[in-house]
């Protein structure tokens, strides 16, 4: 993930440089004044697990995580603290699938060594955007923030466990998020595409009702891990 933003960085300061070399007709002159504006965004998103093993019964755990492409959509409400400081709320819902193969397990049924994971997520995130001055009308950004998201998939209060094939997670988590992107000044709008890190705060996992279990019980630590590519229109 490191190197996705390192490469975006890279891009960043490529156009920096161009759009620097030469002055142009400014659009949308007067888009930073007003202390409020709104926005939408849709973006995609490929969200794995960082898991952490406790020591067990069990010898050598090991959970593949293979993580699918999902996708991000929701509303933008901006309030500007500075010339460069902007505080973000980006209410919205993100769908994504993973599946969690338990290699520990012996044997080859795959109804007992694979769980496929899905979910909907409410995701409301309250992010710091610090700007560069505009150039032209390119405006590079760093951001920053936390977010609750609620997951609507979770099966957290399903009786059911891995020994009857439901995988549990918590319905309710927190999250942290860094990226960097940059704002285009077009003719009607801005359009500012952006990456970011999405990180968990908390453990995400629902243990297993018996114990010990083959699934849960390795597990000290389940949280989301993600890269979002987010595309603003403002």
């Amino acid at each position: 993930m490191l190197k996705k933003l390192f490469t975006f960085s890279f891009l960043l300061l490529v156009i920096n440089n161009t759009f620097s070399q030469r002055e142009k007709v400014l659009n949308l002159p007067s888009f930073d004044k007003p202390l409020f504006h709104y926005g939408f965004y849709l973006g995609l998103n490929n969200n794995g697990y960082k898991i952490a093993y406790k020591p067990s019964n069990i010898s050598n755990p090991n959970v593949k995580v293979e993580s699918s492409i999902g996708f991000n959509v929701g509303l933008i409400a901006d309030l500007r603290l500075h010339d460069n400081v902007n505080l973000r709320f980006e209410p919205g819902l993100m769908s994504n699938t993973k599946t969690l193969i338990f290699d520990h397990i012996p044997g080859t049924n795959e109804n007992i060594r694979t769980r496929e994971v899905g979910a909907t997520y409410l995701h409301l995130p309250l992010i710091f955007k610090f700007s560069t001055n505009r150039l032209n009308n390119f405006r590079p950004y760093v951001l920053g923030g936390i977010s609750y998201d609620y997951n609507f998939s979770s099966n957290e209060k399903n009786s059911n466990d891995n020994s009857s094939g439901e995988f549990r997670a918590t319905s309710s988590n927190f999250m942290y998020e860094i990226g960097i992107g940059v704002d285009f000044y077009l003719n009607y709008f801005k359009f500012s595409p952006s990456i970011r890190g999405v990180f968990a705060l908390n453990n995400e996992l629902k243990y297993d009702n018996s114990s010990p279990s083959q699934w849960t019980d390795p597990i000290d630590f389940l949280g989301t891990r993600g890269v979002f590519l987010h595309l603003s229109f403002e």
